[in-house]
């Protein structure tokens, strides 16, 4: 029977060489995709008065409180960063999203190997949650740059109006109660032990409605894709509320998972050309350094107080897209 470490490392293995054969033709898959990026960006310095440098430095600025807010109200970086930067940034949407994933995926990378050292992030419930998860996003990062520009901002908004709703309104559970896990997470051996520190024991647990939950991550990896979000937002309701995993096991496995989707739909944004280092660069630095304030914050701050305001920030950045996508708001 493979363990978990020899499975990450037959993971890691895959994952090198595919980065290997993906940076091999990088220069003749993304030609194209970077012209057409070049002229965009060209057209819009040249169309605006404001010096250049600007920009990124408000884009810096307003990423580190992202960073901040998105540590104390719980939620990923992406699903802040790309419905206010693309709403009030005169950016192309398109931009947006594939920064909005590297930016989740840049917190996933530096999150992943501390969870997997405490055994919080599950191999077994991870790698067939990630192979689904990020065909779809594949496909839904495709499905977003083939539409036009203000459908996929109408249903930004809508999507992100559905997330304000699901963060107001969802529960948690700790330590759901699984009666018996089924037989698909039987046969794929997802069960685990990991060490609860709040109870001074060790914990085992299992999952269930497996094919409901993988059904799920079709639709959840084609959202993350499509906008760019990253879907933490999505994953961990689905791991623990549905299939029932405990809730330390669901946050740090949904982590994990997005350096595996995000990767996926980032190469697509990559090889189209809509990844643009001015706004990748600020962005990433500032969602980290925030998410490092953020961490000292956090032991002060009232959560209820700070989960609101997110929602409330969330809610009009998703008004604003949703407007802004039926030509209402300009």
């Amino acid at each position: 029977m493979i363990n978990s470490k020899k499975l990450f490392k037959i993971l890691v293995i895959i994952f090198s060489l595919s980065l290997l054969a993906l940076f091999w033709n990088l220069s003749s898959f993304a030609s194209e995709g970077q012209e057409v990026a070049k002229e965009v960006a060209k057209e819009a310095v040249s169309a605006s008065s404001t010096p250049w440098w600007v920009w990124p430095l408000s884009l810096l600025i307003v990423t580190f409180i992202l960073g901040i807010l998105a540590v104390l109200g719980g939620v990923g970086g992406g699903v802040l960063f790309v419905p206010i930067v693309g709403g009030f940034f005169p950016f192309h949407l398109d931009f947006v999203r594939g920064a909005g994933l590297l930016v989740a995926l840049a917190g996933a990378l530096a999150a992943g190997p501390g969870l997997l050292k405490r055994n919080l992030a599950s191999l077994r419930l991870a790698l067939p949650v990630a192979l689904i998860a990020s065909s779809a996003a594949i496909v839904g990062a495709m499905i977003g740059l083939a539409l036009p520009t203000n459908v996929v901002q109408t249903l930004l908004g809508a999507t992100i109006i559905f997330i304000v709703i699901i963060m107001a309104s969802a529960r948690k559970s700790d330590f759901p109660k699984v009666p018996h896990p089924d037989k698909l997470s039987q046969s794929l051996h997802i069960m685990g032990i990991y060490r609860e520190e709040s109870l001074g024991k060790d914990v085992e647990w299992h999952i269930h409605r497996t094919p409901q939950g993988l059904a799920l991550f079709i639709v959840i990896g084609i959202m993350a894709g499509m906008f760019g979000l990253g879907a933490g937002w999505a994953n961990v309701p689905v791991l623990n509320l549905l299939m029932g995993a405990p809730l330390k096991i669901s946050v740090a496995t949904s982590k994990f998972l997005l350096s595996i989707t995000d990767t996926s739909a980032a190469w697509v944004y990559l090889n189209q050309g809509a990844v643009l280092p001015m706004i990748v660069v600020p962005s990433i630095v500032g969602i980290m350094l925030g998410s490092i304030v953020g961490v000292k914050i956090l032991a002060k701050a009232k959560p209820k107080a700070i989960k609101w305001m997110v929602i409330g920030l969330l809610f009009f950045a998703g008004i604003r897209a949703l407007l802004k996508g039926l030509g209402i708001w300009k």
